[in-house]
């Protein structure tokens, strides 16, 4: 056995260090990254390794938690790969002989940063790391501060075919004890439990409470580690700020984690030697806790009795009754008088059932689309279909003003990709896009079972009305299909066309589903009234195919094009019936009102 196991599996628990990373970056100015002190400023290194272990640390880390070929590569300094592994542990090893202590040493292997390339590269990665690492000396490999569980499974895998050393693996756990991938510490538990580790738990994250709560809920017969941050950072400028959390914070912390069966104790970003101090502190004197653990319980809201009500599209959509909606703007400023007017008008006709509502169309600023219905369905009573891009939003943002919307009353929502933003106010613009159409959908569907998008529970299930955008009329209609077979896998229940004007497109592509669709189908129905604007829409934007037919019936028509218009989509309006269940209006552009000119 080695020095580590015997010392894990015998007496007090192993006390280990702090926060590496911040502190370095801190004391180091102008790093690229902490890793970089290794070879730029050793003494700083060398000196907080002796303020740990002056505190008590009998386990210290090497500074290496980013420093694979690939996260140095991110900041340029991949050639200097193996000097900044290699000057890492001997900087350690000298803090051990300086201080004169038995201390241990792990080599810190964090993750890669990204999830791109092979399996095998992504464990070539690993590999190289924990060679130059154990060819230096140290004890044991502390993999460390991983999201997703099978990326861990991965590098401790990798770990153990090119060395034998003792392996700590540390996952980070939120405040339901559930990694940002969406796995519990229960089953991360299960998942280690007959792999070939010293030891299992959880470091970084949320906190003290949190990292307690995750060891707590492991149930395993490993030795347990818990290595937290000194709570939640945030930022002041350029500056990370940490809280203020006190050494006697530190024992109590530390008391119930011996408590709790942990094996070995210390900190991460934002832990000092002062914290460590308390720690050691607390071992030593056999700090008993003064208070009762501190478990946030879950509040999952009841189910109803009584089942949610449809919506009216879908009892209608269900039922088979033809859908009539209208596609309105939010308004480009914060009075939303005139939009709401034009929903009372609507509604008043007695034809329309709902309004979909575009979200930021063309990448120009407007009022929320889903705000806008909210205000539309509780002040009008109108039902809405609010258009939803990623285009504009964080994953989380999504979910924020998801949630938001469902606890108005939303039920009904479009998931669209959205224009690019070159195309609007803003061309330098980014988009965020962090996920796409397909991934909204994901979304919606996971938030209908009571989870977030990562697989963690929320409070309670919403109860979304799904739609998907599709376009019969795509050049590459395979690929069109291929998205479309996607949308439908993640949960799409209703789909809205892209404007069509010939609807022999639309046979087609049903025939190509097998005759008809899986989900109703509403079609887009654009009242164009010059051949100018159809002629700007067949060739300037994209996905919105004008026939030469229709344009040539435009072009004929002369000042009666808008008349000529309005026949045209009454019959697409007409012939729609027979192979759909509902069509939306697009009215002439800053004419809303017209639409009604279709059903009279």
């Amino acid at each position: 056995m080695s020095r580590f196991l015997d010392r894990l599996a015998e007496g007090p628990p192993l006390v280990a260090d702090g926060g590496m990373g911040a502190l370095i970056s801190s004391a180091v100015s102008r790093l690229r990254c902490p890793e970089e002190a290794n070879i730029r400023a050793p003494e700083s290194v060398l000196s907080l390794h002796l303020g740990f272990i002056r505190a008590g640390a009998e386990l210290i880390e090497t500074n290496t938690f980013g420093a694979n070929r690939r996260k140095l590569a991110a900041h340029y300094l991949d050639e200097e790969f193996a000097a900044i592994n290699e000057s890492a542990v001997k900087v350690a090893r000298d803090a051990r002989e300086v201080s004169g202590q038995e201390v241990l040493i792990a080599g810190s292997i964090g993750p890669l940063g990204d999830l791109d390339g092979s399996d095998d590269e992504r464990r070539a990665v690993f590999a190289e790391q924990v060679q130059l690492l154990e060819g230096r000396g140290v004890d044991l490999f502390m993999v460390e501060t991983f999201f997703a569980l099978d990326e861990l499974l991965m590098a401790i895998g990798t770990v153990r075919d090119v060395s034998a050393l003792p392996i700590v693996a540390l996952l980070t756990f939120d405040e339901d004890a559930h990694t940002l991938s969406g796995v519990s510490a229960e089953a991360a538990a299960a998942a280690l439990a007959d792999l070939d580790v010293a030891a299992i738990g959880a470091n970084h994250g949320l906190g003290l409470q949190a990292a307690l709560r995750a060891i707590e809920r492991m149930g395993t017969d490993k030795p347990l580690a818990v290595l937290p941050n000194v709570g939640l950072a945030s930022l002041a400028g350029q500056r990370v700020i940490f809280p203020h959390a006190t050494p006697e914070y530190f024992a109590e912390f530390a008391a119930h984690a011996r408590e709790l069966g942990a094996r070995i104790i210390g900190g991460c970003c934002g832990t000092t030697p002062i914290e460590i101090a308390a720690i050691r502190r607390a071992i030593d004197e056999q700090h008993t806790p003064s208070a009762p653990l501190v478990v946030r319980a879950r509040e999952i809201a009841a189910a109803a009795a009584e089942p949610e009500n449809e919506t009216l599209l879908q009892r209608k959509l269900r039922t088979g009754e033809f859908v009539t909606s209208v596609e309105i703007d939010p308004p480009r400023g914060g009075n939303a008088h005139s939009m709401l007017e034009l929903a009372r008008t609507l509604k008043a006709s007695g034809h329309i059932d709902v309004v979909d509502v575009n979200d930021n169309p063309r990448a120009r600023a407007r009022m929320s689309g889903l705000i806008a219905s909210a205000a539309i369905e509780r002040v009008v009573g109108l039902e809405t279909i609010p258009h939803l891009t990623p285009r504009d939003s964080s994953i989380a943002g999504l979910e924020s003003m998801l949630l938001g919307a469902h606890a108005e009353g939303i039920r009904n929502v479009l998931a669209v990709t959205g224009d690019p933003p070159e195309a609007g106010d803003y061309p330098g613009a980014q988009g965020v896009y962090e996920l796409d159409s397909i991934g909204l959908s994901q979304m919606i569907t996971r938030m209908n079972t009571g989870e977030d998008y990562n697989g963690r529970e929320i409070d309670a299930p919403t109860s979304f009305f799904l739609g998907v955008a599709v376009n019969p009329a795509a050049d590459d209609l395979g690929y069109e299909l291929e998205r479309f077979e996607h949308k439908l896998e993640a949960g799409a229940r209703f789909a809205m066309t892209q404007v069509l004007f010939d609807l022999s497109y639309l046979e087609a592509f049903l025939e190509r589903l097998g005759g008809s669709c899986p989900i109703p189908l509403l079609v887009g129905v654009f009242y164009v009234r010059s051949y100018q604007l159809a002629l700007r829409l067949h060739n300037e934007v994209p996905g919105i195919v004008v026939p030469e037919h229709v344009q040539e019936r435009l072009r004929a028509a002369g000042a009666d094009a808008g008349s000529t218009g309005l026949t045209i989509a009454r019959e697409l309006l007409d012939a729609s019936r027979g192979l759909a269940a509902g069509v939306y209006v697009i009215p002439p552009f800053r004419q809303p009102h017209a639409a009604l000119d279709l059903f009279s």
